[in-house]
């Protein structure tokens, strides 16, 4: 089979691979489309020590189904299927407690740190354990189901919120992951929900999507703003989408009394934290660790009409065509959103 390697830091070929072997627990899926992650992006220079080569990288995609493995009961070849990017097993403590995300053993497709090595989906073929597939409804393209993996991130953000309809929220960062939580948070009822960020196309991105109000937080006193848009208390709830000091601590800043914010974006390891603002005033602070069995909420909002994933891709391309397109991701080329790669 054809596959995207990355053979070295910053360096891909598209060559030809052995189709992989499945287990009697295993499918073997036709990848019909594959998106390009940020975190794909990150980890082709080796900045993130989570993409040693050579690796056949890819965790959103979707695809048919051509093989199953003799235990498989409920799969047969031709259904059409999308993954879970996370392949954990079914007897640790905590997949039994239902948390498979915080697994201890739990494992990223086209993923390869030091501790283990999978391959991914920018392949004509991948394999994937039956436990971790997910049907695609009839009126889902593939492209869309390969979109479903970000849009289940921003779901389990908001699954562990306690959000109650008519709550103010406040996003910062209208990245993809931003944009889908704006558009979540306005299905669940929440008013006013106030995007932040630094770039004026992204958040006119996330008004169109569905924010009340965007704040530039270049230009404006957008803690003032925040707390005048909701009546001098501040905001019920915030997600904090991108991961580095200045944006965490003004998450916390824009929260009224009581208030609960959701860290989504991990680009730093640490940050300093305002200790006592957060002990005074009662704040709630919690992590939200990637996805924890949002992807059939998120295939039937998609069903539904509800989420139009599609806004957010760029370009449809060749997987031959996947090194130009990583390196203008990496580029950061305006406007570049999703890139989707097929087969």
């Amino acid at each position: 089979m054809k596959a995207l390697v990355l053979e070295a830091y910053n360096k891909f070929n598209f060559q030809e691979v052995e189709i992989p072997e499945i287990k009697t627990n295993e499918v073997l899926v036709k990848v019909k489309a594959c998106g390009i992650c940020g975190s794909d992006v990150h980890g082709m220079d080796g900045s993130t020590g989570r993409r040693i080569p050579p690796l056949i990288m890819g965790h959103e995609a979707s695809g048919i189904i051509e093989k199953v493995g003799g235990n498989v009961k409920n799969w047969n070849k031709g259904d059409r299927v999308t993954f879970d990017s996370t392949v954990y097993p079914l007897n640790d403590w905590f997949t039994l407690k239902g948390l498979y995300n915080l697994s201890d053993n739990r494992k990223v497709l086209g993923v390869s740190p030091e501790e283990y090595k999978l391959q991914g989906a920018m392949a004509e073929y991948v394999v994937i354990p039956e436990h971790i597939l997910y049907k695609i409804p009839d009126n889902v393209s593939f492209e869309q189901a390969a979109m479903v993996e970000p849009v289940a991130v921003a779901a389990h953000a908001l699954s562990l919120a306690d959000i109650k309809v008519g709550d103010s929220a406040v996003v910062v960062g209208t990245g993809m992951i931003g944009i889908f939580i704006v558009e979540l948070l306005k299905i669940a009822g929440v008013s006013p929900v106030i995007a932040v960020d630094i770039d004026d196309k992204k958040l006119e991105s996330a008004f169109d999507s569905g924010a009340d109000f965007v704040i530039n937080i270049k230009s404006e006193d957008a803690v003032s703003q925040i707390f005048e848009l909701t009546g001098r208390r501040g905001a019920d709830l915030a997600f904090e989408v991108v991961g580095i000091e200045p944006t965490v601590n003004f998450a916390i800043q824009s929260l009224r009394k009581g208030g609960q914010v959701t860290l989504v974006g991990n680009l730093s390891k640490e940050v300093n934290f305002p200790l006592q603002k957060v002990v005074t005033q009662q704040l709630k602070v919690q992590g939200s660790c990637a996805i924890n069995g949002e992807y059939e909420k998120v295939l039937n909002l998609f069903s539904s009409g509800k989420i139009k994933p599609e806004k957010m891709v760029s370009a449809v391309v060749p997987l031959s065509e996947g090194a130009h397109w990583f390196n203008r991701l990496y580029n950061k080329e305006s406007g570049l959103n999703k890139v989707i790669l097929v087969p």
